[in-house]
Order: C-alpha cells, then structure tokens, then sequence
C-alpha cells in the first residue's frame, strides 16, 4: 500500500479493489480505479505487488482481489477500508498522507489538470493539492 501510494499516487480504495485480472506481468502495469491507462510501475513497485501475489497464493482463496486478508480469503469481498487505513500503522504514517505528499507534488511541478486526468480525479479536486508557494523561477521578470 505505502510504496503504491508513494510513488504511483495510489488510494486506499484503488489498491484494496485492485483485481489479479488487472495486474500484467508481461508489461508490469496495473490497472488502478479509474485510470484511463494502466500504471506503469517502477521496479521497487513491481517487486512489492510480486511479494504480495506470492502471499495470496499461499492462501487457496477464490477471491479476485490482490489484496487477502484473512476476513476475506474465504469470500469475494475486498479487504476492508480500516484494514488498508491501519496497514503503514508501523511506519507512523497512513496512506492518505502517503498519497497527499504524493500529489502535492505533482500537482505543484506540472500542471493540475494533467494530473489530474492521468489518476482519474475530478480537475477541481486537484486543485487542492496546490501548496501556498510561488516558485519564483517561474514569475516574469519586472
């Protein structure tokens, strides 16, 4: 959850709805809510959804969805949303703050309707993550 969030913007809900179906190991991309491509992830991402796999195929469950938990495996439910929010307890840090950080930045390197259009959210949404900062490099000259 934490490196998805990190590094691909990832919500708590994307990753706890994301399917097998919607993983391909050939590309090594995901499909993540309403995103209107496939995540491409990087190595360290690929690496941490492999970990994951290989822990659900220990458990025989029917369930569809990457993450199992063991409320779930015996269903097709998806882990529930306290699961998720409690799972970084460890490193001090929840998801939503992960993923804040995240677009944070993005939203304030490029521009927010991009970004926005690339993680499936509402432009006005984006807008919130604009900080209260003005780069200078980026003001005409007076």
């Amino acid at each position: 959850m934490g490196i998805l969030a990190l590094l691909h913007d990832a919500s708590s809900s994307e990753v706890r709805l994301l399917q097998v179906t919607e993983v391909d190991r050939l590309a090594q991309t995901i499909r993540l809510g309403k995103r209107p491509h496939p995540v491409p992830l990087v190595p360290a991402s690929w690496t941490v959804l492999l970990r994951c796999l290989n822990h659900r195929e220990v458990w025989p469950t029917e369930n569809p969805r990457v993450v199992v938990t063991k409320g779930t495996k015996a269903g097709r439910s998806p882990a529930s949303t306290a699961y998720l929010s409690h799972a970084l307890d460890d490193c001090g840090f929840p998801p939503r703050m992960i993923r804040s950080t995240r677009l944070v930045d993005l939203v304030n390197t490029m521009d927010p309707k991009l970004v926005a259009a690339a993680v499936g959210m509402d432009p006005q949404a984006a807008l919130i993550y604009l900080a209260d900062h003005v780069d200078p490099g980026r003001l005409p000259d007076r």
